[in-house]
Order: structure tokens, then sequence, then C-alpha cells
């Protein structure tokens, strides 16, 4: 017989022992907790070691640790560990049965008061003690932490339950959210929601994943992108600024960077452009790194970033020529740009456009150089199919996406609401190269209509919820900021 088998036999011979003395180790459906274990902690501070209260508290928790047979468990809430004492020669002896068929990972109710012992640990000493529900598996590695970190986000209630740093991140990133939630309802933004099944999925240059309504018999999907239904809000005047911290699906590869399911914040204000998106961009950012760390400046790794505004704006262009030696506006045609590129040692396929070429290029060879937060401005018109492009500078769009870290987290725009041109940037956007199993990028006419309609001068923001968190955590997965990523079944 393995040890786990082994382990598995003696549980099920305890739970059964446990039913035959007490009932069902499940029949329990409250426990009156009047404390937690951090509360506790900072209450009682001030104890002098061996000093002992009447205070009566009542708490619940996971099993964490079994010492000298039930007299020392240690009970993990929501809030810390902390310790609880039975006096084993004056326990009654249903206490004394419970305590020798309790598991790690059981979870129990105490009835107890407060002591600090001699050697300096507050602790529970137990009036009584309740079994609330029991654990059927055995913890992971007794509780020293699942190592394997692909078990740990298949098994994230495994993973939370041992990683106080887990944990951590994870109330870290919805504190997060919370707090740009708040800020931006201060500042006279509406919360909306937008539709997660479309019947275009536009908004994003995203390949989206495709499923069907059975009693419509119509196919349908999982949403790219709010920003057409967010502006069409704007566009019936519910509100002149709005927002949606929304959830987007893309079929499309993954890494520490990229998850199927995420997260983004999009905001839309009517009557300003993209210079005020940037504004309220930074004062988001920097109010969650104050919210988070009580600094405008974090470490992330070994690098300290500074999220304090303004930050520095550099045009995706001249970026491009200080990284690689290439003037891309000396070479408007795209031709001549790709042979130019190829010159400077850029490898880089047959068939792109100018914005294309811009595009590639600033990824491959300058985005990871970007560290510290900065605004790169003036993108080319071809790859912004949504955004106002410049009068004096018709091939430049008046947008910006910001960086930190090599990574991209925000995006924006002076919105285009002229219909006629944005048919024709999104007949534009349909032609341009795509891979041999991409399908064209649909063509939203309700979305084309509601232009019609009119929509006011607006700005538009979008930024990336999962990637700010990990910046602000300190992760180096977006893995760790979602508690549950998407995995691959192992079967």
């Amino acid at each position: 017989m393995s040890e786990t088998d082994d382990e598995e036999q003696r549980r099920a011979q305890r739970l059964d022992k446990i039913t035959a003395l007490f009932g069902s180790p499940f029949d329990q459906t409250r426990f009156d907790k009047t404390d937690d274990a951090a509360g506790i902690k900072k209450q009682f501070e001030h104890l002098a070691n061996g000093d002992r209260t009447e205070h009566e508290v009542k708490i619940a928790g996971r099993i964490m640790a079994l010492r000298n047979n039930g007299m020392f468990l240690d009970v993990q809430d929501e809030t810390d560990r902390i310790q609880v004492f039975h006096d084993l020669k004056k326990a009654p002896e249903t206490v004394l049965a419970l305590l020798d068929l309790l598991d790690l990972g059981d979870i129990v109710g105490v009835v107890g008061v407060i002591r600090r012992t001699p050697r300096g640990e507050i602790t529970v000493d137990a009036k009584s003690l309740t079994l609330l529900s029991k654990a059927l598996l055995p913890p992971p590695e007794k509780y020293h932490g699942l190592k394997d970190i692909d078990t740990r986000y298949r098994r994230r209630e495994q993973d939370l339950a041992v990683s106080s740093q887990a944990r951590d991140v994870l109330r870290a990133r919805f504190k997060m959210t919370g707090a740009i939630r708040r800020f931006l309802q201060d500042q006279g933004f509406l919360e909306v929601e937008t539709p997660m099944l479309q019947v275009i999925a536009g908004g994003a240059m995203a390949r989206p994943f495709l499923t069907h309504h059975n009693t419509l018999d119509i196919p349908l999907y999982l949403r790219i992108a709010p920003e057409l239904h967010l502006k069409r809000i704007v566009i019936g005047g519910l509100a002149e600024k709005v927002f949606e911290l929304n959830r987007n699906f893309r079929n499309e590869g993954m890494s520490p960077k990229h998850n199927p399911e995420f997260t983004m914040l999009e905001l839309y204000q009517a009557y300003v452009d993209f210079e005020a998106m940037i504004e309220i961009a930074e004062k988001i950012v920097e109010h969650a790194a104050r919210t988070l760390h009580g600094s405008s400046k974090v470490m992330y790794g070994d690098k300290e970033l500074d999220f304090i505004a303004p930050w520095p704006r550099k045009s995706m262009v001249d970026l491009i020529t200080e990284h690689t030696g290439l003037n891309l506006y000396d070479v408007p045609d795209p031709t001549l740009a790709t042979e130019k590129a190829r010159q400077k040692g850029i490898k880089i396929e047959d068939g792109l456009s100018w914005g294309q070429i811009a595009e590639f290029i600033f990824g491959e060879h300058v985005e990871s150089h970007i560290i510290q937060p900065t605004h790169v401005i003036d993108l080319p018109k071809e790859i912004s199919p949504l955004s106002k492009a410049w009068q004096d500078r018709p091939h430049v769009a008046q947008r910006f996406e910001s960086y930190v870290n090599g990574w991209e987290i925000a995006n924006a725009f002076s919105e285009l609401n002229d219909p006629r041109e944005q048919r024709a940037r999104f007949l534009e956007q349909a032609e341009q190269k795509r891979s041999p199993d991409e399908p064209p990028h649909p063509i939203d006419e309700d979305f084309i209509q509601a232009l019609a309609f009119g929509m006011p001068p607006m700005g538009g923001l979008g930024i990336g919820i999962d990637r700010l968190a990990m910046l602000l955590t300190n992760s180096t997965s977006i893995r760790d900021v979602i508690v549950f990523p998407t995995m691959k079944p192992l079967r």
C-alpha cells in the first residue's frame, strides 16, 4: 500500500468514527463568529507574557497545525493564524475524542478566552470545540505549500489555503480594482454594463471565441472589447462619462502576460480628446499605486518604477529611430520602408502597410526598452481604425499607448465620430494583411448607424487591469493575479 493510500485509509477510518460518535461532520449550518485572528492579535498586543484575560471570543477557521495530540491547534481564518490551546487534563471526554479524530484542513469553531503564553504567543484557551466541516482530501505537502507551479493554478483553493503570498497578491488586485472604481465614480463617471455575447466581435483587432445560440439559431461571439457598445451609450445620452471594468475574451496565444480571459478598464468621456485621457490614465495608475503602496514608487523585481505624473511622451516613429536608426517618416512608401528596414538587419515580411511596418518594428525592437511609465504617441492611422487623425498629419492618429517595464498597459484616442470615415476605415482594416486562417475583420453596421445618429467629440481609454496588477504586486505571471487562470486539461 502506498503512503497516499495509507493516509486515505486512515482518514476514512476517522470519518467513520466521527460519524459514529458525533454524527455527520457536514451537518453544521452556522457558527456565530465574533472575532478574527488578526483583530485578536491587534486588540491584545499589550498583554505581557503569561497574562490571561477573561475576554471570550468565538473564532472559526481551518486547522493548519496539530501538536501534542491536539493540545495546540493553529487555526487560520481570512486574516491570520492564531493558536488554540486545550488543557488535555481538564477537557471533557467528548472534546478529547474529537481532538483525536481531527485532521489538518478540518474547519472548526472555537469558543475560548485570550491569553499570552509565557513564550509570548497570543492564544485562545478553548472552552468548547466544534467541527464545522471535515477535510476529506489530505493537505498538500503538510501545508508547506504547493511547489509545482502548474498544480498551484489548477488547485487554487489549496494554493490560497497554504500560501499567504498568493492570498496577499489577489487581495491587492481586488483592492486595486475597488480603488479604481471609487476613483472614477468620484470623478463623475457612471459604471455601466455591456453585452458579453455579441453578434459581431468588434472594438478591437483580435480573434474571438465563437459560440451558438440554439433558440435564435445564430452564431455569437464572446466579447473581445466593449468599446462600440460603450460609445453607443454615450451617443444615447445616458451619461457623458462612462466606464466598465469588463471581462474580455480573445482566442489567441498565451504567455506570462496573456490569458484568454482578461479584465480591462474602458472609459469614455464626451467633449474631450486624447490629451484628457493621458491625464486621467496617469491619475488612475498613480492612485492605484498609492492605494497599495502609499507611494507613487513601486518595486518590480530589481527595478523601481515611479508612476508619478506627468509621464514622458515620445513619438512611436522617433522611438523607432532612436533604437534602430531607421526614420520611417523618410520612407512613406511601404515597399521602400521594408527594404530600408532589412538594410538595418530587421527581418520583416512582405505585404505590410506602412503603419503595420511601424507597429512591427516597434514591437520587436523598441517596447522592451521602455521601463519607466511612458506614453507612446502619434501612432499610425492605419493601425488605429477607431481614432481621429491629425488634420495637419493625416497619416498619424491622435492616439497613445502607455508602456511600463516593456509592457503596454493602456491605449487611448480621440475617438473617430464621422460615420463616413469610420466605414472607410473599417473597409481598409478588412483589407489589411492577416494570417491565412484569419477571416477579414467584420464591419459593425449597427455601430455605423449609431455614429450617424451623432456622437459628440470624445476621448476613450483602455487600461489592462491584469498587467497593472502584476506591476503593482511584483508578480511575474498573469496567472498570479487571476484567481482561476485558463489551464489546459490534464485529460
